[in-house]
């Protein structure tokens, strides 16, 4: 995968530090080399002594003699970053633990308050058997965190006590490193209309006003919906969303006569949010149909302002694709908090491209992330009328009531074994494939009055 493997390089010091105590600065930083579009710094994390790895009021947390039952980085200084996460070589392992991590902000040069990162990530992945598992380059991975814009950090991993112990007498995956995302600068303003675009070549020149030739692809995927480098997809009325099923692919026939499809939403394209197209892999990857849609969090956090979005959405993409050694970005598609709706993967918004975001049942289905962590938050409520008027379009394409229930065959995971047919809800919670929080108590709550929201949208009695 082009961009995944990174030099190393020094990280400069700053001359003064407006902080408690002195940060140190890591002698060598693996980074993937810095430009407008983002970077990630890799920091392997180090056993740390029994005083340090005592959580005080935390059950179960606690140092052992039977190896490096914590993990960390002392404070440090660091080039800036906004999304942290953990990864470790084998994505097959777990990481029964805590992970805790305290930045320090540009903005005010202050340090955080110890925040939690979320570590079940695993079950946000390709199908046990897909090719983009089995690449070899696929790390385990926590959740991500949005931590806005830093240039300092501290983390602690800490096993659980009952954690079974590794083959080297840790509780905790070998190859831990914190990453450190930086998204890059926004795009710049305004789309090409399309003129003036020729035959893409494979050197990455432009092929048409401001595009490469991987922009130029995944661009091309969206038409006619859209033209050529533009940077949203306009909202359609319900007649004229109908049209859409002709383009969604062989999987959608059936529906492009069915009058039960709803307005298409406005979509923020991969080039309107400032997605690198030189990460992912060049091939698009499609499923046959789309019989469900399954509802996510992101689990990094909710603080973020709506403008912020594109940039959560380029760290995301830089950490499932660098960091986690994903294709491309997970999900098919993302909501942030003010119900703006965002292209993810790349193949098509009408077309029903293969996701990485419920393992075990990707295929036949799409992704759709809500920008938060929902656990004990209450989504807000342009959020979930974003989810309805998505899913009322896209599902619609299809032929798939939203209030229904579909079969989907198990690709395998911890809820349902390989080749289980299994009966879901055509708009399903993560929790429904697999045995996850996600998409958080209160996101989950709401998929109930979603499913009747993007029924009537669609006009079905």
């Amino acid at each position: 995968m082009r961009g995944f493997l990174a030099s190393s390089i020094g990280v400069a010091t700053a001359a003064v530090l407006a902080l408690p105590l002195a940060l140190p600065t890591p002698a060598l930083a693996e980074t993937v080399p810095v430009t407008p579009a983002g970077s990630t710094q890799s920091l392997p994390l180090v056993p740390m002594g029994p005083a340090a790895a005592r959580t005080p009021g935390v059950p179960g947390m606690s140092a052992s003699p039977r190896g490096p039952e914590t993990q960390g980085l002392p404070a440090r200084e660091v080039r800036t970053f906004s999304m942290v996460g953990v990864v470790w070589d084998d994505v097959t392992a777990q990481l029964n633990g805590r992970v805790q991590v305290r930045t320090r902000s540009v903005r005010t040069a202050t340090w955080s308050d110890w925040q939690d990162v979320e570590v079940h990530n695993s079950e946000h992945a390709a199908d046990p058997d897909a090719a983009e598992r089995d690449s070899g380059r696929v790390r385990g991975a926590t959740a991500p965190l949005w931590v806005g814009e830093s240039d300092g950090v501290e983390v602690r991993v800490q096993a659980e006590l009952d954690a079974p112990a590794t083959r080297a007498g840790s509780r905790l995956p070998s190859g831990m490193r914190i990453e450190l995302v930086d998204p890059g600068a926004a795009a710049a303003a305004g789309s090409s209309d399309g003129k003036n675009s020729g035959p893409a070549d494979d050197k990455g020149e432009m092929v048409a006003p401001g595009l490469t030739m991987e922009m130029a692809e995944a661009s091309a995927a969206n038409m006619p919906h859209a033209s050529l480098g533009a940077n949203e997809i306009t909202e359609l009325d319900k007649a004229d969303s109908t049209a859409d099923a002709v383009f969604a692919g062989e999987g959608a026939l059936a529906a492009a006569a069915a009058p039960y499809i709803g307005p298409r939403p406005r979509i923020v394209t991969r080039k309107g949010w400032g997605a690198d197209e030189s990460l992912r892999e060049k091939a698009f990857a499609y499923t046959n149909t789309v019989k469900a849609a399954f509802v996510h969090h992101s689990a990094s956090g909710n603080n973020y302002a709506c403008k912020d979005a594109p940039a959560v959405l380029r760290s995301l993409y830089r950490y499932h694709v660098v960091s986690s050694g994903w294709r491309d970005f997970g999900y098919n598609f993302a909501v942030d908090k003010c119900g703006t709706v965002y292209e993810g993967r790349a193949g098509g918004v009408s077309k029903p491209v293969l996701g990485a975001h419920t393992m075990g049942f990707n295929t036949d289905s799409m992704g759709v992330a809500v920008l938060g962590t929902f656990t004990n938050s209450a989504p807000p409520a342009a959020a979930v009328d974003a989810v309805a008027r998505l899913t009322a379009w896209k599902l619609g394409l299809f032929g798939r009531d939203p209030r229904g229930k579909t079969t989907l065959k198990s690709g395998g995971g911890n809820r349902y074994p390989k080749g289980r047919n299994v009966s879901m809800n055509v708009i399903s919670g993560h929790r429904d494939g697999f045995a996850t929080e996600c998409p958080g108590k209160q996101l989950y709550g709401k998929l109930p009055t979603t499913r009747t929201s993007s029924a009537k949208l669609q006009g079905r009695p």
